[in-house]
């Protein structure tokens, strides 16, 4: 699991909370606030009403019906009652519900029976655009089933189960610091932020920024983690129209900022809206020592003025997000990318260049055309000076049982460099 930490082999199209991210951990008070309001969940046990609040970073609903679990349920029975929408809250041992939680991914990845084409049932043909969309309808639904086996944590973070591991410092990076009441949670997140947890004092090497330990960029909860390093190495690649100034719309982990840094850039403005970036882009900044060469602001797309450089990578994909924490990921409407497009010449420097680092995963999928990509760049008063390609790295590229493999065999992600017109 890798929840804040995933595979983003496919450009994140499988649910966020299979995978990698990257988030903000140095302010918890700030950074591990809850996505979605607080509601409670409700079960009767040992002939009381008992309740609790319900906490789901993916912004789920609270299960409607709740049963009490433990080591005699069964996976046959278990997967019957997560499918039915059932939120099973464990009472047995800790270790048991992991591996009942395994049992029920097994059954839900298990190969479905495919009915024969016939007069009367025909086969249908599916467009790209219908294998996506189909496949997010899949993920949705697996995400809602296996979260269906629920953890009760305690208000000083522990769970009170037969061989339970203490997890309070991953929960204090995601959630903050304990307060004075507990919560029900799915076990699905809670190794979901365990897995970022993780990964963030593990930190990740990116071969752009150096192989010293303090070169790694630390990804952190809730904050979208730099797996595709085939885009990183394209912003290391691309040759500086300057070494003044560069802003880098979407700072994320901070990982571009970082690069332009390494590679002379004096001075390097991040922006970005969600604190948790910010603050997980602050920690990877000084912990390389660079926060005299790079600033961080909290601003919706650019800050104030002008630059000879402006970078953005945007979400590639341009789909609602299901849940908060694939924002990083899907872009509705490309509403973020025309943003950037139609703002850009307003802050860009004469003969300045905007490097636009996109993948066309979204026009193999039917999402989005290189016409309407072309019609939005020249919307916005700009030109194309030149375009950088690489192909997609990444293990889905070769899973041909994975139903957008056509489209992914396919992915070249570029840096676009942008002019005005």
């Amino acid at each position: 699991m890798f929840l804040a930490q995933f595979d983003i082999a496919g450009i994140g199209i499988t649910n966020a909370y299979d995978q990698p991210m990257q988030s903000i951990s140095s302010n918890p008070p700030e950074t591990g606030a809850s996505l979605t309001p607080v509601t409670q969940i409700v079960w009767q046990e040992n002939g009381h009403h008992c309740e609790d609040a319900w906490r789901s970073e993916r912004g789920a609903p609270a299960p409607k019906r709740v049963v009490l679990a433990d080591d005699t349920l069964s996976a046959d029975s278990a997967y019957r009652l997560a499918c039915a929408g059932t939120g099973m809250l464990w009472r047995g041992d800790f270790q048991n519900a992991r591996l009942l939680l395994q049992a029920l991914a097994r059954r839900c990845d298990a190969p479905k029976k495919v009915r024969r084409a016939s007069k009367t049932n025909p086969e249908v043909t599916h467009t790209p655009q219908d294998n996506f969309h189909l496949h997010r309808q899949a993920q949705s639904q697996r995400a809602r089933t296996l979260s269906m086996i629920l953890i009760q944590v305690n208000p000083d973070r522990q769970i009170s189960l037969r061989r339970a591991p203490d997890w309070r410092e991953a929960m204090k990076e995601a959630w903050g610091p304990a307060g004075t009441t507990g919560c029900v949670t799915s076990l699905r997140e809670l190794l979901g932020l365990v897995g970022a947890h993780e990964w963030h004092l593990k930190g990740m090497e990116i071969s752009a920024l150096g192989s010293t330990p303090k070169d790694r960029i630390h990804p952190s909860y809730g904050v979208f983690s730099p797996v595709r390093g085939e885009y990183i190495q394209l912003v290391a690649d691309a040759p500086l129209p300057s070494s003044e100034l560069a802003f880098d719309i979407g700072v994320g982990t901070g990982v571009l900022s970082a690069v332009l840094a390494k590679r002379g850039v004096k001075r390097v403005v991040g922006t970005d809206l969600d604190p948790r970036a910010l603050a997980c882009a602050k920690e990877n900044i000084q912990r390389m020592g660079l926060q005299s060469q790079v600033e961080l602001k909290k601003v919706d797309l650019f800050p104030e003025g002008k630059a000879p450089l402006i970078v953005c990578n945007p979400p590639w994909l341009p789909a609602r997000a299901s849940a908060p924490i694939e924002r990083a990921i899907y872009d509705e409407n490309s509403a973020m990318l025309k943003g950037f497009l139609s703002g850009l010449a307003e802050h860009l420097s004469p003969k300045g260049e905007g490097w636009l680092i996109l993948s066309d995963l979204a026009e193999h999928l039917g999402l989005r055309t290189r016409a309407e990509l072309e019609a939005w760049i020249a919307a916005g008063g700009l030109k194309v000076i030149g375009k950088m390609d690489t192909k997609a790295e990444h293990k889905k590229v070769l899973d041909e049982s994975d139903p957008l493999h056509a489209a992914r065999a396919a992915e070249v992600t570029s840096l676009w460099r942008l002019g005005l017109a």
